[in-house]
């Protein structure tokens, strides 16, 4: 595998890195896979595509290893996969779900999420339009990091809410560098939405959000896609205004599915703190390598893509299945911050609160 270890995502890659040492560690303790040791055989990308494109080059025609794991983030995910295809080698990969990433043709990917960027705004629409017409909000302001893994997904919630009667007033794309959201956040109050979406890859969300705090200006609904989920996300803006936000996760802490209680306590043992999305996502991903290489039997790149697209895999994040392009066949979880705890709210079957916090408070000085 290929991880940026330095340069701006090196603190991503720690704990996925994480995940997958967890993994390694427990396969080789039950005495390894097909018999055999699993050693871990890791490249430094510093967050470059084509540096992500060299080091699995390296990995599969240098290195000759013989399974491979995928790195983080759509961009870093495309090269690595591409020439994954090409060398014929299965390819699972702990995130990158823009849906561009299916639409290549290729029959040895898969994506070890419940969902992509095209699935995600699915449960908050359907929670939205299941609040009564004269209830729901009626306008909305959206805007994204220019990310394949955030703006896609706007794109869609655009889409399904308008289906909704809902109208856009604001609408705006920024570069990734961006850290000052001021001028942002000004143009978005002025259009007085009542609702705001925005795709927010990482750091971009908390200074969004402190900037709708000094304008004073707080939507009945905000939904931002991952930031939310970081931990440093609370202290960032304030641990009351968490309070009502929505965003879109792949896996809880809380979830009750087959071996995630056990997870955290392994991964929080090993190294001294819980795990996050990003370590859930990769030891997630080294599951779904790990339960093809043990039904197939051997060492076949065919034939473990193969076994994938017929089969389910019991994982942390909940059962996986993927269709021919190794989308998988679901949805990311709905999750709210309430009461100073991040919630999962639908689907019922992993929901940790049975009530939704609609409208949102006002921000809390």
């Amino acid at each position: 595998m290929s991880l940026p270890l330095t340069g701006a995502a090196a603190d991503v890659a720690k704990s996925g890195y994480q995940g997958y040492k967890l993994w390694a560690s427990q396969v080789n303790a039950a005495g390894g896979l097909l018999g055999r040791s699993v050693h871990l055989d890791v490249l430094d990308n510093g967050f470059d595509p084509n540096q992500t494109g060299t080091d699995y080059t390296r990995l599969i025609s240098q290195n000759k290893d013989d399974l491979l794991l995928g790195t983080f983030s759509s961009l870093l995910n495309a090269p690595a996969s591409a020439i994954a295809a090409r060398q014929q080698m299965l390819y699972v990969e702990p995130s990158g779900g823009a849906a561009s990433l299916f639409t290549r043709g290729f029959t040895n990917l898969f994506f070890a999420q419940p969902g992509t960027t095209a699935s995600l705004p699915d449960l908050f629409v359907q929670w939205f339009g299941s609040l009564p017409a004269d209830q729901r909000p009626k306008t909305a302001a959206y805007l994204t990091q220019d990310d394949p893994s955030a703006s896609p997904a706007i794109a869609v919630f655009k889409t399904k809410l308008l289906a909704l009667g809902v109208t856009q007033v604001y609408d705006q794309t920024y570069d990734p560098s961006t850290s000052n959201f001021d001028s942002i956040a000004a143009g978005v109050a002025h259009a007085q939405p009542d609702m705001v979406i925005q795709g927010a890859v990482s750091n971009d969300g908390a200074p969004f959000v402190r900037s709708l705090e000094k304008l004073n200006f707080s939507p009945k609904i905000l939904f931002q896609t991952r930031a939310p989920a970081d931990d440093t996300y609370p202290g960032a803006i304030g641990a009351k205004n968490t309070e009502g936000v929505f965003t879109a996760e792949a896996w809880s802490p809380k979830s009750t599915y087959t071996g995630n209680a056990a997870f955290v306590s392994a991964y929080t043992g090993m190294f001294g703190s819980p795990p996050d999305e990003d370590a859930a996502n990769s030891y997630t991903a080294a599951q779904v390598l790990a339960a093809a290489v043990k039904a197939v039997g051997r060492i076949d790149q065919k034939a473990l893509a193969d076994w994938l697209h017929t089969h389910t895999v019991d994982t942390i994040v909940g059962p996986l299945k993927w269709d021919s392009t190794g989308d998988p066949i679901g949805t990311a979880l709905l999750a709210q911050w309430q009461q100073g705890t991040l919630q999962v709210v639908a689907p019922k079957s992993a929901a940790t609160s049975t009530t939704v916090v609609y409208p949102k408070p006002g921000w809390s000085n």
